[in-house]
């Protein structure tokens, strides 16, 4: 995890799973095998039983929330999308950053809009507004839910891949492979990340694939292992995608973010996320 979060009430789940944390006083009575196999079964079921509650709720919000989404009026939606990208453009934290990585909107996922970031990112790294950046986008391997996010210098650097979603091509105009983040050498700064819904406890909602909370659990494992600071996450979202506080159901593999830019602004999250604002 990021930082603490605040004003987040644990779930069923979360509470079951930190009880495992602590150990059962040790008994001087010989235990059978037998018992002890049926008492993990017993408790591995239970486990398996709240997943799967979990993971029913998670499809009822996706189903509701996507609903929402296709209703939004379009006149309403370019208003959110132009709000957005300029709260981010203009944040301290964006203008700070030198290393990110950020996701390519699909209109027809009903994603924010980050043509805008990225034009700027690529288009004018020497100008006031914006300073010298690198940029990581998502591409794709597998079904299984892995992701890389890989390095472009151009908006020409997409294309369209099966799902004519843009991504960049896994080798350069030259040939080469592109750098993976994974791989870089040193930090990122930032992480601009897409969702279906999301809360003011930075609870995050994706679309069920599980590709980001994958990739960024690997990131963080990485930047463990090479002693950086964990990247900013900031998430962003239209209006409809904002739900009631402990209303989006988590599991443990869930990865919170610090702060969410809506068409109102910035809402900070973590204490990290308050004192950047």
């Amino acid at each position: 995890m990021i930082g603490a979060r605040v004003f987040c009430i644990p779930t069923a789940l979360e509470r079951s799973s930190s009880v495992s944390l602590f150990f059962a006083k040790i008994s001087t009575r010989p235990v059978s095998r037998l018992s002890t196999t049926v008492a993990m079964s017993t408790t591995t079921s239970k486990r398996q039983e709240e997943f799967d509650t979990i993971f029913k709720q998670k499809r009822v919000v996706r189903s509701t929330v996507r609903k929402s989404l296709k209703a939004m009026d379009p006149s309403l939606r370019t208003q959110q999308d132009d709000a957005i990208q300029n709260t981010v453009l203009e944040a301290p934290w964006f203008k700070s950053c030198r290393r990110l990585c950020a996701y390519i909107s699909c209109k027809s996922l009903n994603e924010v809009d980050t043509s805008r970031i990225l034009s700027n990112i690529l288009q004018y790294p020497d100008s006031n507004t914006v300073a010298e950046k690198k940029v990581y986008v998502p591409w794709v391997e597998d079904k299984n839910s892995n992701m890389r996010m890989l390095h472009i210098s151009h908006m020409d650097d997409l294309v369209a891949n099966s799902m004519n979603i843009l991504e960049p091509a896994p080798v350069d105009a030259q040939g080469n492979d592109r750098e993976d983040v994974m791989q870089a050498d040193e930090p990122i700064d930032l992480f601009i990340l897409p969702g279906l819904a999301f809360d003011r406890c930075g609870r995050r909602l994706g679309r069920g694939g599980g590709y980001y909370d994958t990739f960024l659990k690997r990131y963080q494992d990485r930047a463990k292992e090479k002693n950086w600071s964990n990247p900013f996450m900031v998430a962003l979202s239209y209006s409809p995608q904002i739900l009631e506080d402990g209303s989006i159901p988590v599991t443990p593999n869930d990865v919170l973010i610090d702060a969410l830019v809506t068409p109102s602004g910035v809402v900070p999250i973590t204490p990290r996320a308050i004192e950047r604002m």
